[in-house]
């Protein structure tokens, strides 16, 4: 087993670019979910058992270079395909009435928590990971029909880059969960003796 405690690099950097071209790339393939976590352990599709235990600031991302062996003229890199994520635009919410802002965030929060969909806020920006087809949930966009609100679906890469690793682990490590309905029915206590 190899212990992995820091990315060596990433294929997209010309150094490694270059490299990746001349020697054996053995992929490790994570899901979705797996990619924010800082410690893991995966075998490569190469079959090289790695422990990853990043520091809990990092993430890993697509194309991150985990293990170079130049004698062996072998690396290993890993790679995560992240799912589309749904972005709401927030901006210029605030030249609104504080009537209108306080409507607009109150019912897109209960429109986003009532499908029980995670999110991260950075700035006046909404990101919701894909969790049920896209088509979906751009209709409970619609249906909705929030006003002063612009909403489009962009690749998870893009998105995932913009993000810290806490950020990243809210709204991708989460996004396949299956939700849970929490509700209670309160019952009538018979207190008379």
């Amino acid at each position: 087993m190899i212990l992995v405690e820091k990315k060596l690099g990433n294929v997209s950097e010309a150094d490694w670019h270059h490299l990746s071209h001349n020697i054996r790339v053995d992929l490790l393939v994570l899901e979705q979910w797996d990619a924010p976590k800082s410690r893991l352990r995966k075998t490569s599709e190469g079959g090289i058992e790695l422990a990853i235990s990043l520091p809990r600031s990092e993430q890993l991302h697509d194309g991150d270079v985990l293990y170079y062996d130049e004698a062996a003229k072998h690396m290993v890199v890993a790679r995560i395909a992240l799912k589309d994520v749904l972005v709401i635009e927030l901006e210029g919410l605030e030249t609104l009435s504080a009537a209108e802002i306080l409507r607009t965030c109150f019912e897109l929060g209960h429109g986003l928590g009532n499908q029980h969909w995670p999110a991260v806020i950075k700035d006046t920006t909404v990101y919701v990971p894909l969790s049920v087809d896209q088509k979906v949930m751009a209709s409970v966009m619609r249906t909705h029909a929030f006003d002063h609100v612009k909403t489009y679906f962009a690749p998870g890469a893009e998105i995932a880059a913009k993000l810290d690793a806490k950020e990243a682990r809210i709204l991708f490590a989460g996004a396949d969960a299956t939700p849970h309905h929490h509700h209670t029915i309160a019952q009538p206590h018979d207190h008379d003796h």
